[in-house]
């Protein structure tokens, strides 16, 4: 096919953190705020003149620093954040918003704090760490809204002097759900039979819309889409089967880029920092306060595998189910990165039930933060696409007897 015309621009902010256009916006006056976690309600990062900015560590090398202080047997991830920061990688943000989403972020969060990795001379920077309930009942939602309003609204009006009303609110969730639009629409020509689109150029878009100031990038996204329209395909098929990639945290486009380099076309990507759930619409009311109403939307929308109440096991294993059957998928890859208690758990049983409940195939991995050199995973990926092309055989053959 024919290159996106934005995707090396896109794939270049995608290189660092403090990308040109975070510098950019913070030129104009404009507040970085950093934050790790869906949990954390992305939209009420982006009052006034905020934006905010999910973290990352592109090109990691050595975590030495890092294992010092955390161990060597905790999620790559929040070591490779906290080397990061050792490094002075994030001394730019002017705020950062943790949430208490595991022991591993906890660690790596407290580790910056104490360690002062921020700038000290930005004299308004705050901390804050924000616990996470495991359900999504109102007595949760009346909880994530007081912790909000007090440990990141008020500092921001304190600190720095940003409107934090009902109506600011609202505009937030309009500007957020411009984004959240043109990338469902992007993402949606994946269903069809042969996508004009990659899951690695697709997963290039969505770690943009997290990583930079939404404002910079939507006219790039609205090209994008409206070149996505008279995008063919190339003729001949470069895959062999559709996959939905589930998982852990997944800010390393190279992950995907190896699985379709197998054979394996990403059509759904249900992972932290993917679409689903991230960038799905705010929808809001005018009888309800707005706070509120996001708050509520962010709990009964997370699929974050903390949540253990049985009625969140089920709506995670159904959607699963739902995402390869709209997207016309094969099979699914369940991944974690190693060490992650959470998703040791989930990727365990999902995978599991999936196979054997849902008759779904699947392949269930750990991988380490950056796979783009891991052969085993490349076999394993391959191994999985020789084995669903079989039973494709298998079951044509099966008919034509018939």
């Amino acid at each position: 096919m024919k290159d996106l015309q934005h995707l090396y621009y896109f794939e270049t902010l995608l290189q660092e953190a403090n990308n040109d256009l975070v510098r950019q916006a913070q030129s104009e006056g404009g507040i970085a705020i950093g934050y790790t976690c869906y949990h954390m309600p992305e939209v009420l990062l982006n009052l006034g003149k905020c934006f905010s900015v999910r973290l990352r560590a592109p090109r990691t090398g050595s975590m030495e620093l890092a294992t010092y202080y955390m161990s060597n047997a905790t999620c790559e991830y929040a070591r490779a954040l906290l080397e990061r920061g050792l490094e002075g990688g994030y001394r730019f943000l002017d705020a950062m918003a943790g949430v208490d989403g595991c022991e591993c972020m906890n660690r790596s969060m407290e580790n910056m704090e104490v360690l002062q990795t921020n700038d000290p001379d930005k004299k308004s920077f705050f901390w804050c760490n924000m616990e996470v309930p495991t359900s999504d009942n109102e007595d949760c939602v009346k909880q994530v809204a007081e912790q909000i309003s007090r440990k990141v609204l008020k500092p921001l009006h304190e600190n720095y002097g940003i409107d934090i009303s009902d109506s600011e609110i609202r505009r937030a969730v309009d500007e957020h759900n411009e984004v959240c639009r043109l990338i469902t629409e992007i993402g949606n020509f994946r269903k069809r039979e042969n996508p004009n689109i990659t899951g690695y150029e697709f997963h290039i878009l969505t770690l943009t819309s997290y990583a930079c100031p939404k404002y910079l990038i939507l006219d790039k996204l609205r090209e994008t889409l409206e070149e996505l329209k008279t995008r063919e395909p190339d003729k001949k098929k470069n895959y062999r089967i559709k996959v939905v990639l589930i998982g852990s945290e997944i800010d390393d486009p190279e992950l995907v880029s190896l699985i379709e380099d197998s054979g394996a076309l990403v059509v759904a990507d249900r992972f932290c920092y993917g679409s689903f759930p991230g960038r799905q619409e705010i929808l809001l009311n005018d009888q309800e306060n707005a706070l509120i109403q996001v708050c509520r939307q962010y709990l009964e929308s997370t699929l974050c595998v903390r949540h253990c109440a049985q009625h969140k096991v089920q709506k995670r294993l159904d959607f699963a189910a739902q995402l390869k059957n709209e997207f016309h998928a094969d099979g699914i890859i369940y991944e974690q990165i190693k060490f992650c208690t959470y998703w040791s758990y989930e990727r365990a049983l999902a995978s599991h039930v999936m196979q054997n409940e849902y008759k779904i195939p699947t392949l269930s991995i750990d991988r380490p933060y950056l796979s783009r050199t891991s052969g085993q995973l490349r076999t394993r990926v391959q191994a999985f696409v020789e084995s669903i092309e079989i039973k494709k055989i298998k079951a044509r053959n099966a008919q034509e007897v018939k």
